[in-house]
């Protein structure tokens, strides 16, 4: 434990580093990103003991001389620092150049200050070990990325952003704080050891209260409407770290919340698989219908979450059901893919971020043609899709493999179980397809092609501070999908925390990877194979460049490719009603019709029912006590005096 406080001491130094130094701004670019760096390979050296099933390490220190803060350090801690250590520092990195606004060094000091807090704050997350330490760093990771979101507080759709965000957040903390209330009163300890002992019925509730706040840190649908807002409002790299660390510590508190629980009905398994598929569905299809890039990734973040919970669900099923095979593959590949959607997440969105930093565009219809001028971050951003849509070689067909496994195992169970399976399988391929479908938009739209803009033309590639981050996020996805051994084994050992889930045999797990890795390694050597054939067939042609090939037309215009809303539209109209499509179309009107236009816009239907069934009537009832607020202050006095006596006479 003394080297995991270590790590997070050398943090916070650099944190404060950035705070003091603000005003000699390379030197503090420098300094903070090199001292965030040590400290986060200090917490990688820290969790590599827990995560090999070494001794369980505990740290505790008294607060305000009535609380015990007390944090423990066991593997599934372990297993979700990683993302934490792993991760952040390449979004620091990628900061160095991204942040390059010395007219704002004041500012970016105070982001680089609440960015370390918010590393900070989830290590401690994921290591709290009773109430009271769980509690008061949960609240320090919520309010320090919500001042993050605020970075850009000048902007209305920043402050906007922030507000939504902080509400739902503080929200979904309410819940936790409930469900925590709840267990204190059953145990009369703060100890998170005693849970286990809460009666039966109590254990349903305080779950459920638990899983609206864990969901709604998480993004479970319909809890997920403030990562639309958030993350686009977020610079790319603090984006990065929220939708792909961040939210993760949401996924961190049902697993772990199931674990201290120690519960094994069937209930559990089903709300949250049932949530896990309508997450997934609903979070890709609404990405389909988006045509702002950043905003597109964030619902990517809801679909992830998603199968996520799928993959968790198919776990607590499996242990219900008392099949280990299928309890054991399904929580594994539901912790690998919190691992992998932590790699191939991030860096999506800070390959979003160079094209936004390049061009000043998020909207993909208005972009095109950047594979060429950008090659770097159009071939790593290429490499994000695959991984995300869980395709071989990389990372993502391995953790969604291992669902796929597990629930293939539960095929044989009875009654609700076997549909519920059947569900998560259909689910699965659904999301896969989807999410190619998607992806093969946004690459096709703003990658390829022709420029569609003077701004997308005039794109160029980013600095190497940028760059080297992206590559080796993306050699990361490749090396997990040829080299999965070591990564499953990594998620299995994350599991010894979860008491009612039995080990499986060693030599099934290895089985199962070997044949991951082969498939992998066909994958890619068919692909080189076909890449060398190209080279030798073309060795002695000349090749000459020229634009994109316009299908035909001699005279091809920016405006005749397709867009994305022509690509994906057909798709997204399938799932009405669940989305909510408007259109608006000038019309053709006359003999000679001049310029026409046409307009869609895909809603979020949780959005709508929020803003049109509690929001609007909620402000049209508080508007009806607007007379109160009249401006005299000794009216206000007496409002005061009112509510005392009234306090004081039914209390």
């Amino acid at each position: 434990m003394d080297t995991f406080l270590l790590s997070l001491t050398v943090l916070l130094a650099g944190g404060l580093f950035a705070l003091l130094t603000y005003r000699l701004f390379s030197l503090m670019k420098a300094g903070y990103i090199a001292i965030t760096a040590v400290g986060c390979l200090i917490g990688l050296y820290a969790i590599a003991t827990p995560l090999q099933g070494g001794e369980i390490v505990t740290f505790s220190v008294s607060w305000l001389h009535i609380f015990t803060l007390s944090f423990s350090l066991d593997p599934l801690s372990a297993f979700f620092l990683i993302p934490i250590f792993a991760v952040c520092p390449l979004a620091v990195v990628y900061s160095f150049s991204y942040m390059d606004h010395p007219e704002q060094q004041g500012r970016v000091g105070v982001s680089f200050f609440f960015c370390t807090l918010l590393i900070i704050s989830m290590a401690l997350v994921a290591t709290a070990d009773n109430i009271i330490s769980f509690v008061l760093v949960w609240e320090c990771m919520s309010l320090s990325s919500f001042l993050l979101v605020l970075f850009e507080y000048q902007k209305i759709s920043a402050r906007k952003a922030g507000y939504i965000y902080f509400i739902f957040t503080q929200a979904g903390a309410l819940f936790i704080f409930a469900a925590m209330a709840m267990a204190y009163s059953h145990t009369g300890t703060f100890d998170f050891s005693s849970f286990s002992t809460i009666p039966a019925n109590f254990k349903v509730i305080i779950f459920f209260l638990a899983l609206v706040g864990f969901g709604s840190k998480a993004g479970i649908f319909p809890l997920h409407i403030w990562l639309p807002y958030a993350h686009p409002a977020a610079p790319s790299n603090i984006s990065a770290v929220m939708s792909g660390v961040m939210i993760k510590m949401g996924i961190y508190g049902i697993i772990r919340l199931y674990a201290l629980l120690d519960v094994t009905e069937l209930i559990f398994g089903e709300v949250v698989l049932s949530l896990g598929i309508i997450s997934g569905i609903l979070g890709v299809v609404y990405a389909l219908g988006k045509h702002d890039l950043k905003k597109l990734l964030a619902y990517h973040s809801v679909e992830n979450i998603g199968i996520i919970l799928i993959g968790a669900g198919i776990g607590m099923i499996g242990i219900s059901s008392n099949n280990m095979v299928m309890a054991s593959f399904g929580f594994a590949g539901s912790l690998l893919h919190v691992l992998n959607h932590s790699i191939f997440k991030s860096l999506l969105f800070l390959g979003a971020g160079a094209v936004l930093q390049k061009t000043g565009i998020r909207h993909i219809d208005q972009l095109g043609g950047l594979m060429k001028r950008m090659p770097t971050t159009g071939k790593t951003f290429l490499t994000g899709s695959i991984s995300i849509s869980g395709l071989p070689p990389f990372n993502g067909f391995v953790s969604e493999f291992l669902i796929y496994y597990g629930a293939f195992h539960g095929i044989t169970l009875n009654g609700s179980s076997f549909i519920f399976v059947m569900l998560a399988i259909l689910s699965l391929a659904i999301i896969g397809g989807l999410a190619a479908a998607c992806f093969t938009k946004v690459v096709g739209v703003v990658f390829l092609g022709e420029p569609r803009t003077e701004k997308a033309a005039n794109g160029s590639e980013v600095g190497i501070a940028m760059t080297a981050p992206m590559i080796l996020l993306a050699a990361s996805c490749l090396l997990i999908g040829l080299f999965p051994a070591p990564f499953v084994d990594l998620a299995f050992m994350g599991l010894a925390s979860v008491k009612a889930l039995a080990p499986v045999g060693a030599e099934e797990i290895a089985v199962v990877t070997a044949n991951l890795a082969l498939a992998a390694r066909l994958f890619l050597a068919l692909f080189l194979i076909c890449v060398l054939l190209r080279k030798v067939l073309y060795l002695r042609k000349q090749i000459s460049r020229g634009p994109t090939w316009g299908c035909g037309f001699t005279q091809p215009t920016v405006r005749m490719q397709y867009t994305g809303t022509s690509y994906a539209m057909s798709i997204v109209d399938f799932f009405r009603p669940f989305v909510l499509i408007r259109t608006r179309y000038s019309g053709i009107n006359r003999i000679f019709p001049g310029r026409t236009t046409y307009e869609s816009r895909v809603d979020d239907i949780a959005e709508v029912a929020l803003v049109d069934r509690i929001v609007t009537p909620l402000l049209y009832l508080i508007g009806k006590f607007r007379w109160i607020q009249h401006g005299y202050i000794q009216l206000y006095i007496g409002y005061i005096v009112v509510t005392i006596i009234a306090l004081l006479l039914f209390f």
